[in-house]
């Protein structure tokens, strides 16, 4: 056990002209988070993916906020997806597939992912403000596509319905959080092969 959960931790470091992030993951872990990106509401939901997927993440991402929050929300969404493409290695003996309708007071939204290797992002929310607080709504898809296109991940995720802006977006967090957790579980009855008639998912 000991070695699949080694076996299992990504690091990725990542700096440009605009930010430098540092992100490590552990998917055995048990949803422990030290997360710290300057934007306040992100961390909050990042926090969400870490707890309800069960993924250990640590995350440190200074960016030009003095901008705006975009190159930070988007640089972040990549080095998770790069750490956690790392930690799925070539993917042999994962799930691979869930999905999950996530309900939060009057929110209901659903995710499902295929940890294909094959990036691709359905994402079917509106909200119905331009903003939470100062955090701009449009970056929370920018954020998904990011991490979608880097963990390799076919992602869909559509709100149902919903009124409150900041429990649509958590209902979103929480329900990818929730389809990774099973998606990424090592399956038993797979035997340790890969998950795919190819014989390779990457």
């Amino acid at each position: 056990m000991a070695e699949t959960a080694a076996s299992r931790m990504g690091n990725v470091s990542r700096k440009t002209n605009e930010t430098s992030v540092s992100v490590s993951v552990n998917l055995d872990g048990s949803g422990k988070a030290k997360i710290s990106t300057g934007i306040g509401f992100f961390d909050h939901m990042l926090d969400q993916l870490s707890r309800h997927s069960l993924i250990d993440m640590e995350i440190e991402t200074k960016g030009d906020l003095h901008v705006d929050d975009h190159h930070t929300v988007e640089d972040t969404g990549i080095a998770i997806g790069q750490a956690i493409a790392q930690a799925l290695s070539d993917r042999r003996g994962i799930t691979r597939y869930a999905s999950i309708d996530l309900a939060m007071d009057e929110t209901m939204t659903k995710a499902a992912v295929d940890l294909s290797g094959r990036p691709f992002l359905v994402w079917n929310v509106a909200f119905n403000a331009p903003k939470i607080g100062t955090f701009d709504t449009e970056l929370i898809r920018e954020f998904f596509q990011a991490l979608a296109q880097n963990a390799g991940i076919t992602l869909h995720i559509l709100n149902h319905y919903g009124a409150n802006n900041h429990h649509i977006a958590e209902t979103c967090f929480k329900a990818v959080a929730r389809a990774l957790r099973m998606a990424t579980e090592i399956d038993p009855r797979q035997a340790g092969r890969v998950p795919s008639t190819k014989g390779t998912l990457v």
